[in-house]
């Protein structure tokens, strides 16, 4: 299978070029560009690369069994105690601009970008989102103070998701 990465060149090189049609086909993916009214477009779909056999059909007669349906226990549970939430004093949230994975560190071997307690301006990189395989450095974008990590390592993320607040200077 192409990588994404791959695919955009592709388009690249077709659009640039006078080739109207191109279709790739590898482990049983199929991609098809063409270029309709100068634009590419793009078609992907799985191959059926194995012959389709049907399934034998059944000559015994299927006997069905009825359940009675018993009354279930109710089963009474409490309530959780909720967490108290963190009444920890920040002034902003950093947050995630993507989905992917969050990194605290360059590499597994290295300390963390930031932690609790380090003083931050708003060019200092903070963490790394990974998506689809590239590693996006995400900035404080505020000078201050992380009083708190909300996400851990190798922890997936949501868009817009909070991963640290900064009490600002």
């Amino acid at each position: 299978m192409l990588k994404v990465q791959e695919v955009r060149e592709l388009i690249k090189l077709i659009d640039e070029s006078s080739i109207s049609d191109f279709t790739y086909e590898s482990n049983g993916t199929k991609i098809t560009l063409k270029k309709e009214n100068g634009e590419v477009v793009t078609v992907s779909k799985p191959v059926n690369t194995q012959p389709v056999q049907e399934a034998p059909q059944q000559t015994a007669p299927v006997n069905t069994v009825e359940e009675k349906a018993e009354p279930k226990e109710e089963v009474k549970t409490e309530p959780k105690e909720e967490q108290p939430t963190s009444k920890v004093d920040y002034d902003y949230e950093i947050v995630s601009p993507m989905v992917g994975t969050f990194y605290a560190s360059p590499s597994p071997d290295d300390d963390p970008y930031v932690q609790v307690g380090a003083s931050v301006e708003s060019n200092t990189v903070v963490c790394i989102v990974e998506a689809m395989k590239l590693f996006n450095e995400i900035e404080a974008e505020v000078k201050g103070e992380i009083v708190e990590v909300l996400v851990d390592n190798g922890e997936l993320v949501e868009y817009g998701q909070p991963l640290f607040r900064v009490k600002k200077k």
